[in-house]
C-alpha cells in the first residue's frame, strides 16, 4: 500500500476508484464503502485509493478537544491496508485548506489533481468551507468533471445507523459490546507505561499506568480486558480502572491495568489495551478497606467477563 502526504499523486494512480472520508474507527459502515469501491475498482481494472484528513477536521475546528480518536493513526493505516486499499492520499488539514470553497475542493483538488473514474461517499458527507459541499453538489459535478460518484446509503445495524459519533456514544456509555459490534473488532488503547505513585501495590493488585494520548474516553469505571505487550502476541487477561481515584482524592483522569498472572515490570512498554466488558462505575469509598473488597469483587466479575472473544 502506497501512502502520499500530498494530492500531487503520479499518473499511474489516476483515474483510481476513490473513497473520501475522515473513517475515524473504520467501522462496519466505513467497511461497506470500502468493499463497493473495491468492487467497481475490481471492475474496472483500476486502483482502490483513499483521499482522508489528517488531524480530524473537528480536533482541527476545536483545540480544547484533545479526546477524540476511535482509533490511533498507525491503526488506521493497517485497516486501510487490510481492507484492500492500494493507496492513501492524506491530505493535511491546516487553516489553509480549509478555506478551500466545496467547489474549488472538487474542482482543484478531486478533478484537477486526483482525477478519479470513481468516487465514493456516505450520504451524509460534508466538505470545502464551512461544509457547504454535500453529495447533491458532488453528484451535480460529476457530469462535468467525468467521475462516476457511489453515493453509498448509511449501513445499520439492527435499526441503529453506523457512525463513529454513535461509537464514541456507546463508549462514553460503557457501552463496549454495543461499539465493539459496530466496529466489527475488540475496541483497543495503546499507549506506553508510565510511572506511577505506586497505590495498587500497597492494595495488593500491582498495575500498570497508561498514557492515554489523544483516544476518545470511555465511561469512568471498572472493565475486564485483554492486554498485549508490545509484539508478543500472547494475550494477557487483567482489569482495567478509567478514572481519577476518588478515594485518594485524584484529579487527573488515567488508565490503569492490572494483569493477572503477570508479576514484571512494565514500565515504558507499549500495551494494547482491549476492552471487552463494563464492569461499574467509579465510586468514592470510605476507607482503603472497603475499597480492597469491592476491587477483590471487581477481580471476580472482570474474570467473567473475560470469557466474551476478543476480536483483533
Amino acid at each position: 500500500m502506497k501512502i502520499f502526504n500530498s494530492i500531487a499523486i503520479p499518473k499511474k494512480y489516476k483515474g483510481s476508484a476513490i473513497a473520501i472520508g475522515n473513517f475515524d474507527g473504520i467501522h462496519v459502515g466505513h467497511q461497506k464503502v470500502f468493499k463497493k469501491t473495491k468492487k467497481f475498482a475490481k471492475k474496472n481494472k483500476i486502483k482502490f485509493g483513499v483521499l482522508t484528513f489528517t488531524p480530524l477536521p473537528i480536533m482541527f475546528f476545536n483545540k480544547k478537544i484533545k479526546n477524540y480518536r476511535l482509533v490511533s493513526e498507525n491503526k488506521k493505516l493497517k485497516l486501510f491496508e487490510k481492507y484492500g486499499v492500494d493507496f492513501i492520499i492524506n491530505i493535511k488539514f491546516n487553516k489553509r485548506f480549509s478555506k478551500i470553497s466545496a467547489e474549488n475542493f472538487i474542482k482543484k483538488i478531486i478533478y484537477e489533481k486526483i482525477s478519479p473514474q470513481s468516487l465514493s461517499v456516505s450520504n451524509n458527507f460534508k466538505y470545502g468551507r464551512k461544509r457547504r459541499g454535500n453529495v447533491n453538489l458532488l453528484k451535480k459535478f460529476s457530469y462535468k468533471y467525468n467521475y462516476r460518484l457511489l453515493n453509498i446509503k448509511a449501513f445499520k445495524y439492527r435499526g441503529i445507523t453506523v457512525s463513529s459519533t454513535r461509537i464514541r456514544k456507546f463508549l462514553q456509555s460503557g457501552k463496549i459490546n454495543l461499539a465493539n459490534k459496530l466496529l466489527s473488532r475488540t475496541w483497543f488503547i495503546d499507549g506506553m507505561v508510565t510511572k506511577g505513585k505506586k497505590l495498587g501495590r500497597e492494595l495488593g493488585y500491582r498495575t500498570c499506568n497508561i498514557h492515554i494520548k489523544n483516544y476518545i474516553l470511555p465511561r469512568i469505571g471498572i472493565y475486564a480486558v485483554k492486554i498485549l505487550i508490545g509484539n508478543n502476541k500472547r494475550i494477557y487477561k487483567g482489569v482495567g480502572y478509567f478514572g481519577s481515584r476518588p478515594t485518594f482524592e485524584g484529579k487527573k483522569i488515567f488508565l490503569e491495568i492490572n494483569l493477572f498472572d503477570i508479576n514484571r515490570n512494565l514500565y515504558q512498554k507499549r500495551l494494547k489495551v482491549y476492552f471487552l466488558k463494563f464492569i461499574r462505575g467509579d465510586k468514592k469509598f470510605k476507607n482503603l478497606t472497603k475499597l480492597i473488597n469491592q476491587m477483590n469483587k471487581d477481580t471476580t466479575f472482570a474474570k467473567k467477563g473475560l470469557k466474551t472473544r476478543l476480536v483483533l
